[in-house]
């Protein structure tokens, strides 16, 4: 049996790379990447640990979850939950790609007491290096480490670039392009230079700015993941203690199938309870809204989320204010 287990492993080992487009598998939210050490039997149970962890904070909508009661039993139990698992070999040395079954990470992150506002769509990467040029995949390996880390996933710009000015400046037709291209509403936008980087970062039409300083470009760039996903957290992570009720204005319908749409993207939304309407003007309606998070992040939420919405300018009578792209 030992030596059908290593044989398995070798032709893993020698059959299977990790391509740069390969991490694009993590794109799943039950899918993670991990470095190991070797494939020993107490590394493959570590790195589905820390593998689980990374999965349960994706599927909690990005909150932290290390004090809730309960979670180190689930780090030890992640074994049970693996759906499919492979060793790859990568620039960076030995990885394995876990997979963990759907169903199963949703009963724990219920058991474990958490109301989600839903996962977290990724963040594409759009990141110029002191040349001015893109950097690709490889070169922006610590930002996506440190991000994914703590449960945030990236994507990397295909052929089709978006414009980095527009984008900047939360042109409607760029972020609609955004959302139609790669599904996501939010954007990392960064320039380094010698000894620091400026970022922004496009959430929702919404932007923030801060710049770092760093003695190395993957300093720079691990710092920034941090500064990501901790301004991320700020703005998306607000989870109310119980149910919230509000009044959501939402701009720019067009037609009874924009309204139709806008309505089953609320639905669809596990953090709403409730959608009622309330009253029309012009290219807007009214809605009442219920839902496990205050109105003004589950509007932040549904901006950030590659719905082909952004948040909209205030409205007399509205705790939020959306608007729908077309």
């Amino acid at each position: 049996m030992r030596l059908f287990r290593l044989l398995i492993v070798t032709l893993l080992l020698v059959f299977a790379t990790l391509p740069a487009a390969h991490a694009q598998v993590a794109s799943s939210p039950y899918a993670v990447v991990v470095p190991v050490a070797d494939t020993s039997d107490a590394q493959r149970d570590q790195a589905f640990a820390t593998a689980l962890g990374q999965v349960l904070t994706r599927v909690a909508g990005g909150q932290d979850l290390r004090g809730n009661a309960g979670y180190g039993d689930a780090l030890g139990k992640a074994a049970s939950m693996v759906q499919k698992f492979q060793y790859q070999r990568a620039a960076t040395g030995l990885v394995l790609e876990v997979e963990f079954e759907p169903g199963s990470v949703r009963r724990l992150v219920s058991k474990l007491g958490v109301q989600s506002a839903g996962i977290k769509p990724p963040v594409l990467l759009l990141v110029r290096g002191s040349d001015g040029r893109l950097l690709d995949q490889s070169a922006l390996a610590s930002l996506a480490a440190t991000a994914g880390a703590r449960g945030t996933n990236v994507v990397y710009p295909d052929g089709n670039v978006p414009d980095p000015a527009k984008v900047a400046a939360a042109d409607p037709a760029a972020l609609m392009a955004v959302n139609r291209q790669y599904h996501t509403g939010l954007v990392l936008l960064g320039k380094l230079r010698e000894g620091g980087a400026d970022w922004t970062l496009i959430s929702g039409g919404q932007a923030q700015r801060w710049s770092g300083q760093g003695a190395s470009d993957a300093a720079l760039l691990g710092d920034a993941g941090n500064g990501l996903v901790d301004r991320l957290g700020r703005q998306l992570n607000v989870i109310g203690a119980g149910p919230s009720e509000g009044k959501l204005w939402v701009s720019g319908l067009d037609s009874a199938m924009d309204y139709a749409n806008l309505v089953a993207t609320l639905e669809d939304d596990p953090s709403v309870k409730l959608v009622q309407t309330l009253g029309a003007q012009n290219d807007g309606v009214l809605l009442y809204v219920k839902a496990s998070a205050p109105i003004s992040a589950l509007a932040a939420n549904l901006a950030a989320s590659g719905h082909l919405l952004l948040q909209g300018e205030p409205h007399p009578g509205a705790d939020a204010n959306l608007r729908w792209l077309r």
